[in-house]
Parts: C-alpha cells; sequence; structure tokens
C-alpha cells in the first residue's frame, strides 16, 4: 500500500512549542511508524521529553524492523523509552519531566495504534465515518482534568500504553494529534474534515485556521491516508 501524509506543529497561543512528531519509513521492510508527543505542561523541560521519548520510539522501531508489530514489542518500545528519559532526566538534575504519547505503525494492511496520556488517534473511512477514536488517560482532580497515564521521569509505572490493531484499506484516514488541536474544535469539526475530499494539507490548513483562532496551547497533527500503490511518499 501507498502512506500519503502531512503534518503541522506549532507553539499555538504558548512561548514555545513543547509538541514532537516524526515518522519513519522503513522500505526495506515495509513498515511505516508515526508519533506525536505532548511535553506535559507544569513539568520542566517537556520539550526535551517529547523529543526523547518521540526519537525512543521511532529508533527503537527501526531496530526492530525485521520483527512483526504487536503489543509485545510496543510495550518493549515504551521501556527503552522510559529508559531514556530516565537518563535524560538524570543528566539535568533529576528534573521531573513527562510527555504524553500516540504512535500509529502500519504494515501491509494492518495498524497497530498505542497511545499513553490525552493525545489522540482518529480512524476515519470514507461514506463509514469515524471507525476509531483512543480514549484519553484523564481523570479529575479537584476539579481538574488531570493526565493519568503518561511517560514520567522515574516513575515506568505510569507508562502503560493502550494498545490495538486493525485492518486498514485504500481510502482510510488517520490522525495522530495533541490535545491543543482536538480542543479547538468541535468533535464534528474535526470528523468532517478528516471526510472531506480534500488533500491532506488543505485538511491540516483547516485544522491550523481552528488552533490560531480558538486554540490556547502547543497543536501538532499528522494525517495518513492509506492508497494502493506500494510506495511511500509525504503529501
Amino acid at each position: 500500500m501507498n502512506i500519503k501524509y502531512a503534518a503541522i506543529s506549532k507553539k499555538g497561543n504558548r512561548t514555545r512549542n513543547e509538541d514532537a512528531f516524526g515518522v519513519t519509513e522503513m522500505l526495506e521492510c515495509g513498515r511505516w511508524i508515526g508519533i506525536v508527543c505532548d511535553g506535559l505542561g507544569g513539568h520542566s523541560l517537556g520539550e526535551v521529553a517529547s523529543q526523547t521519548v518521540c526519537k525512543s520510539i521511532l529508533d527503537y522501531w527501526c531496530m526492530h524492523c525485521a520483527e512483526p508489530d504487536s503489543e509485545g514489542k510496543v510495550a518493549d518500545a515504551c521501556r527503552t523509552a522510559q529508559t531514556e528519559l530516565d537518563r535524560q532526566a538524570a543528566k539535568r538534575g533529576h528534573a521531573e519531566m513527562g510527555t504524553t504519547m500516540v504512535m500509529a505503525a502500519i504494515k501491509d494492511d494492518k495498524v497497530t495504534i498505542a497511545h499513553i496520556g490525552d493525545s489522540r488517534c482518529y480512524l476515519c473511512r470514507p461514506e463509514t465515518g469515524m471507525l476509531f477514536q483512543t480514549t484519553d488517560h484523564t481523570e479529575l482532580s479537584f476539579g481538574w482534568e488531570i493526565v493519568s497515564r503518561c511517560f514520567l521521569s522515574f516513575h515506568p509505572e505510569k507508562a502503560v500504553p493502550d494498545v490495538v490493531r486493525f485492518g486498514v484499506q485504500p481510502g482510510d484516514r488517520l490522525l495522530l494529534c495533541s490535545d491543543g488541536l482536538y480542543k479547538s474544535m468541535t468533535p464534528d469539526m474535526l470528523r468532517e474534515r478528516m471526510l472531506e475530499k480534500k488533500t491532506l494539507e488543505e485538511i491540516l490548513d483547516e485544522y491550523d485556521s481552528l488552533c490560531e483562532k480558538y486554540g490556547e496551547d502547543n497543536y501538532t497533527a499528522v494525517v495518513i491516508e492509506i492508497c494502493h500503490e506500494k510506495q511511500i511518499v509525504m503529501d
């Protein structure tokens, strides 16, 4: 299958961007992986945490290219990322830093979706609509919504991913995004744009406009479309 994608990441109404994203295509083994991480507010060095976890998981996927995608592979990648996060925190005086994570790994006609925290993945199909949405790892504490699962330095017990696997087909679209994106619009607005007969870049332009107008946070999105050809291209 051909995988087209487009991405955006901006600081929005904040002084710096603590989100990170990455895409890696492994042509030699026919694999593709995209990931979005969102550094936790209220903790130091959110941009270091998000970049560290993002890079660690992508590197792990490349190093284990021949290994079939699975829940166990995701768990091993997350443990490796947690170890690297702890190492980076120790280098900085045992700083407490953390990040969310959402990823989609594609091989042939299967996608493996994993997430920790409140960054999301959506899967939609033309003529059918939204097929899947990750469930946020959040809870209320004294009236405030807090992230209950995440990568947090020296707290490996919090970095427990939810993993699902689906069959995909040409025409399917996936969206990986930080909460700064989906909180800038209604669920209907997000879904309708994913299902429009527009290019991925045009979809991102519309999301960008909504986030600039209504958003209060960094926002990052990777939009992916499954096509027929057996090559990987950027839209």
